[in-house]
């Protein structure tokens, strides 16, 4: 089990002439797991602490949901977004990227078959983002898992510029390029100005694709796991839930204010 980061508020702060600059997934991470993506809204008392967090730190939210969605529902404007697991970024000070509109007409293509074959198995959720297409599977019948599991494999099979991958109940369709969480992470690391002045990067997620991120910073940041249960990480740390991880997030910047930053 990995030490937890409340445990370790200042360690991961790192000495006081050093800035922050704290990457946070949003499901399972600033907000719980929920059955319908549409209802893990960002409570008051978790957006008051990213509020003051932005006082002390550069701070970004990087997200599976599409950019617009996750931007909308944090609403803080001096953070970065990155949506569809990093494809597309904005931020302050007119940051923009859009890491993979040539496959957008495979998606189109694939949405359409993927909505063809699973009208038949009820609750399965097809969530399009721009550049992602999820497939959701929490609420459907365990019966029908190898069917929806097949369905998703056979289109994947057709759209070879597309790769398949997989979360927390949801298959996920995204452009087969070298581009993901990580990479975003360094590329704002770098677009922002941050590694050049020196920022102790800090990036807490829960799922799969946040080990992209945790890999990309190696030593030169933190990774901070959000599970309840040990599992195999690229992480330093841990944290239980989105509950712990807002704690987390105040004594942070507690850290920070004491440090001068």
């Amino acid at each position: 089990m990995l030490p937890s980061a409340l445990e370790h508020v200042q360690e991961i702060a790192g000495a006081g002439d050093r800035s922050l600059a704290i990457f946070l997934d949003y499901d399972g991470t600033l907000t719980p797991i929920v059955s319908h993506p549409e209802k893990a809204f960002l409570s008051d008392s978790t957006r008051q602490t990213l509020q003051a967090l932005v006082m002390r730190a550069s701070v970004a939210v990087l997200s599976g949901r599409d950019l617009d969605d996750v931007r909308n529902r944090v609403a803080i404007e001096a953070i970065a977004y990155a949506g569809s697991h990093g494809f597309d970024i904005t931020g302050p000070r007119g940051l923009r990227r859009q890491e993979a509109t040539k496959f957008l007409p495979a998606l189109d293509a694939a949405e359409k078959e993927l909505r063809e074959k699973l009208a038949g198995i009820a609750d399965a959720l097809i969530e399009r983002k721009r550049f992602s297409i999820a497939t959701h599977y929490r609420k459907v019948n365990e019966n029908d898992f190898p069917k929806l599991e097949r369905a998703v494999s056979e289109v994947a099979a057709r759209h070879r510029e597309l790769r398949r991958m997989e979360g927390k109940k949801v298959y996920e369709l995204l452009p087969c390029t070298d581009w993901d969480k990580g990479k975003a992470v360094l590329w704002l690391l770098e677009r922002l100005g941050l590694e050049r002045a020196g920022a102790r990067p800090i990036y807490i997620g829960d799922d799969r694709t946040d080990e992209d991120a945790f890999r990309a910073l190696g030593q030169r940041g933190v990774g901070i796991v959000v599970s309840e249960e040990p599992r195999a990480t690229a992480a330093s740390y841990s944290l239980k839930d989105p509950a712990e991880v807002e704690r987390f997030l105040r004594e942070l910047g507690a850290a920070a204010v004491a440090g001068g930053r």
